[in-house]
């Protein structure tokens, strides 16, 4: 009979986290995000730049980068879907895993999401840390509040695909120009028309005259932001890698609500307002 304290023959639970990059090399990484990256057994990275894979390699040799499953013509779903896979392999092969996501993990990315909705589903430790995005670059750069008149953002193709109404008191902020209008998944970039097309549905709620912002944060620490002013007839005209974002700033000012504002004179009459209210209308 063996008398030896007993050992467990169960392999040890795998674990996946994923965390940001940022958006500028080696300024955003948070702290608790370099934590997970140094202590996991084997990190994915689907990042902007094979120079940012190069410097993640610095905090762990296990880098496996997930660009190589992007092919021309292939569905970046499909692509996405063969991510999680290979991802959740090692965890059910009882890794530490880490995956490393471009930006803001959460944000524009559906395989961060799901392959933490599969751990979880099949009982693994599973976390999203958030990462600095270029929303925040963008309020950063351009000075936006987005609490003054609020922002509205879409994925650009939204307004081609879908029935959508436009704020045109608040700010609004169109993401992934560079696909606008792509139904096949599988182009890295469509041409100009499209966007083209996109001024056109624009025009409808804008007009032609309207200053609006094209905008890319920088990636690198030796760069700056990427801020050009144009009218929005002239925005595919503008200075484009396919990586920028358009903002629209506001075209009407906000228009105050009589009625609201009666009830909550009512309100006021009854509790006290307290202080002199300060509206921005």
């Amino acid at each position: 009979m063996n008398t030896s304290d007993p050992v467990s023959t169960e392999a040890r639970r795998g674990s996946i986290t994923s965390v940001g990059m940022g958006i500028t090399l080696g300024s955003h990484l948070t702290p608790i995000a370099r934590s997970y990256i140094e202590t996991a057994d084997v990190v994915f990275a689907a990042l902007s730049d094979h120079v940012v894979e190069l410097w993640l390699q610095r905090l762990n040799p296990e880098v496996r980068s997930l660009q190589p499953y992007y092919r021309p013509g292939k569905s970046r779903m499909k692509t996405y879907r063969e991510w999680v896979e290979v991802m959740m392999a090692e965890v059910r092969a009882g890794k530490r895993v880490c995956a490393v996501f471009y930006g803001h993990p959460g944000i524009f990315a559906w395989s961060p999401h799901k392959v933490i909705e599969v751990a979880r589903a099949e009982g693994y430790e599973a976390y999203m840390e958030p990462g600095i995005s270029a929303e925040d670059c963008l309020y950063a750069d351009l000075g936006i509040d987005p609490a003054r008149f609020g922002c509205q953002h879409l994925e650009a193709s939204q307004l081609l695909f879908f029935e959508r109404n436009l704020d045109t008191t608040s700010h609004v902020i169109l993401w992934q120009l560079g696909v606008v209008g792509d139904r096949s998944l599988g182009r890295f970039k469509t041409p100009d028309a499209y966007r083209e097309l996109l001024v056109e549905r624009l025009c409808q709620d804008y007009s032609p005259d309207h200053e609006v912002i094209v905008y890319r944060a920088p990636t690198l620490p030796v760069e700056g932001p990427h801020i050009q002013r144009v009218a929005l007839r002239d925005f595919t005209s503008a200075e484009y890698t396919g990586q920028e974002t358009l903002v629209i700033p506001p075209a009407q000012a906000l228009k105050p609500n009589a009625v609201w504002r009666a009830r909550l004179d009512e309100l006021d009459a009854i509790y006290g307002s307290g202080v002199e209210p300060t509206v921005t209308a």
